[in-house]
């Protein structure tokens, strides 16, 4: 089947410029031009990716996207008019995957939505176990859920897969290329920025007291391990 695609861009032009090149590139697209039409469109169309304007009339895409994580962990790629930092860190702390600043060429548009598709449906080693439990918090790889004392805790795709990438290789300090490496992609090393906030984000959800880790350690300089309790 191919990949479902939700534009959501109030700019006509560039709405049928991204329409036109994913559409060449063999996926289903569809436009949205405001949040609340884009929020009916996660349930109706249940969409393989979101591409997300940041500036949209009403509802901004920064609410769209903390409201989709509310009850969809589709993949998101935030589009922003500005290489602010600020609008990046916040966008990738609301759940958001990936961002594309405009303005941006096709092929850069192209290669962002291949790489989050390509990670979202990453298949993951076969002879691993099935479940890897930390205390209280049990990774599901086979359900590609998180529980703590039982109870599910809702993670992006990408949080899943960085947990599940640590658990895997437990009481390893992973350095940051290669966590960026194999959760982003070979294209994302060097890109701190991303692995920062997913892994604080991921201390929000798993950790007692976020402030002061005892699970997600972290090696100043060199990256990060999670710890197996004693």
């Amino acid at each position: 089947m191919k990949t479902k695609v939700l534009v959501v861009e109030d700019e006509a032009r560039i709405a049928r410029l991204i329409r036109a090149n994913l559409t060449v590139s063999g996926y289903v697209v569809t436009l949205s031009q405001n949040g609340e039409e884009a929020l009916r469109l996660v349930d109706q169309i249940d969409p393989d990716l979101i591409l997300l304007d940041v500036m949209l009339p009403g509802m901004d895409g920064f609410t769209v996207c903390q409201r989709v994580r509310e009850f969809s962990q589709v993949p998101i790629i935030m589009v922003t008019a500005k290489d602010d930092p600020t609008d990046r860190v916040r966008g990738l702390d609301l759940g958001a995957d990936d961002y594309l600043v405009k303005p941006f060429v096709v092929e850069e548009l192209l290669a962002r939505v291949r790489a989050v598709v390509r990670r979202s449906r990453a298949n993951e080693d076969p002879k691993a176990p099935v479940t890897l439990d930390f205390g209280p918090i049990s990774v599901r790889l086979a359900e590609n859920k998180v529980y703590k004392n039982g109870e599910e805790i809702r993670l992006s795709p990408t949080e899943f897969r960085l947990l599940a990438y640590m658990a895997r290789n437990h009481d390893r300090t992973l350095t940051h290329d290669d966590l960026l490496s194999r959760v982003w992609g070979p294209e994302y090393r060097g890109a701190l920025e991303y692995l920062r906030v997913a892994v604080g984000r991921l201390r929000r959800k798993i950790e007692d007291d976020p402030s002061h880790p005892d699970l997600i350690l972290n090696t100043h300089g060199i990256g990060y391990s999670l710890k197996s309790p004693s």
